[in-house]
């Protein structure tokens, strides 16, 4: 997945105000930051070993997946030879990282105690976003010009592959029901998929928001929120129907969207565009169809919301900047709030 958020030396994660309105709401404050030495470039993807509190960071731009211990607040190791990776899943339960990388489209399997690579599937091309599906033991790999790899995960074998019409940005599996809804953006639709047949049943429209790469679901209350770029909007789905009820403006360049159940509230990476890059985090809170309520904070990134903190990481962009220390800051929780729009 592409993303233009800047490399930086440091981050600064800034609160949300409060207002009279919605004192009870809360927000995120910077917790620890742990420095990344010598790692360059543009950083993509994350996943939590929430048992052992390791968090992997796919150094995209440094060709490594970088290990930090969260309760030492360092990291623990660096595993090398990879080729610019995207996605990256943790299976707690057979202790095993599937990395997705975009240069050959392999997805290399490592035993996460040993960090030795134990497997690979080849995808030929840009393999990008990676899912697991808990309930059938499957690892979903988006790929190259169209398809969505399945790999039985025990085995490290590849199952199947669903074609697509383009190629895939992040996609969300369904849990109590059997479709995966995927991003297309040169396709310019969100397809729907149904994953015992392997088969696209249905595409939906963003209406006049293209660009859509973020994505995130809530599943109980039948909403997939999508990010689009041209412009930039957040794009809420009805998943029954498919149809578009509502319409949010966002910053620029959304990159990445994560919905917090238990809080209701939505985090979208996002980035602007121009001589000076900047780069925003904003904060929906999900009261009622079709209500929300919308805060920005600059320079912060999403909470891993199943613990109740998160993590932020600093980016490089296209621009000239080439600072060469990566970040990654935690945050958790304090009281703020939102306003509606």
């Amino acid at each position: 997945m592409r993303c233009s958020l800047l490399h930086g030396a440091l981050i600064v994660a800034f609160c949300l105000h409060p207002t009279a309105a919605h004192a009870e709401e809360k927000t995120l404050q910077l917790k620890q930051t742990i420095p990344l030495p010598s790692v360059e470039g543009r950083i993509d993807h994350l996943d939590l070993d929430a048992a052992n509190e390791r968090l992997f960071v796919c150094a995209l731009g440094n060709n490594t997946v970088e290990v930090l211990d969260l309760r030492k607040g360092q990291r623990i190791h660096s595993i090398t030879g990879l080729g610019a990776p995207q996605g990256i899943a943790y299976l707690p339960e057979i202790d095993r990282l599937f990395i997705a990388n975009d240069k050959g489209g392999i997805c290399k399997i490592y035993d996460a105690k040993s960090y030795q690579a134990i497997g690979e599937i080849n995808f030929k091309d840009d393999a990008d976003n990676v899912r697991y599906d808990n309930s059938s033991k499957r690892i979903y790999v988006g790929f190259g010009g169209g398809g969505i790899g399945i790999i039985n995960a025990a085995e490290g074998k590849t199952v199947r592959s669903i074609k697509l019409a383009a190629h895939p940005e992040a996609f969300e599996l369904e849990k109590q029901g059997h479709r995966i809804f995927v991003n297309v953006p040169n396709a310019r639709h969100v397809a729907v998929v149904d994953r015992e047949k392997s088969e696209v049943i249905a595409t939906w429209k963003t209406n006049s928001a293209f660009g859509n790469f973020p994505m995130a679901s809530d599943e109980a209350g039948h909403r997939l929120f999508v990010g689009c770029r041209m412009p930039s909007k957040l794009v809420v789905l009805n998943t029954e129907s498919g149809a578009v009820v509502a319409n949010i403006d966002i910053s620029g360049d959304p990159d990445d969207i994560f919905y917090d159940r238990k809080r209701h509230r939505l985090y979208a990476i996002c980035s602007c565009r121009s001589e000076t890059l900047c780069s925003s985090l904003f904060h929906i809170a999900v009261r009622s169809k079709p209500r929300f309520a919308l805060t920005k904070s600059n320079n912060c990134f999403p909470p891993l919301h199943e613990l109740g903190f998160g993590f932020a990481s600093t980016f490089r962009g296209r621009s000239k900047i080439t600072l060469k220390r990566a970040t990654v800051c935690e945050m958790s929780f304090s009281a703020a709030s939102s306003r509606a729009i």
